[in-house]
């Protein structure tokens, strides 16, 4: 794999909205450069004979049972705990403009 050159690390910065200092372009350059040599380790890694894992606890299905509680309360009771309703339901200030 070929060292990354200034113009790549602009290129990259450009991608990412990222205004970089000439200082961070030599930093930033040295920092890439460490990051691909280890994925490029890594893609020669000796794999042969592996099976894919997904998981390694050993755990299937760990899941819990929903289970119901009644506690006595309609929606209707619950919702007259709150400020203001609409149609059933709780009705906020808008969140988006």
């Amino acid at each position: 794999m070929a060292d990354l050159t200034r113009d790549d690390v602009l290129k990259l910065a450009q991608l990412a909205r990222l205004e970089l200092a000439d200082d961070e372009v030599e930093s930033f350059k040295n920092e890439l450069d460490e990051i691909l040599h280890y994925v490029e380790l890594l893609d020669n890694a000796d794999i042969e004979g592996l099976e894919p894992t997904s998981q390694v606890t050993g755990l299937v299905n760990v899941e819990r049972h929903d289970v119901f509680k009644d506690y006595g309360y309609t929606p209707k009771d619950l919702l007259e705990n709150v400020p203001d309703t609409l149609d059933d339901h709780i009705k906020v200030k808008r969140m988006i403009s």
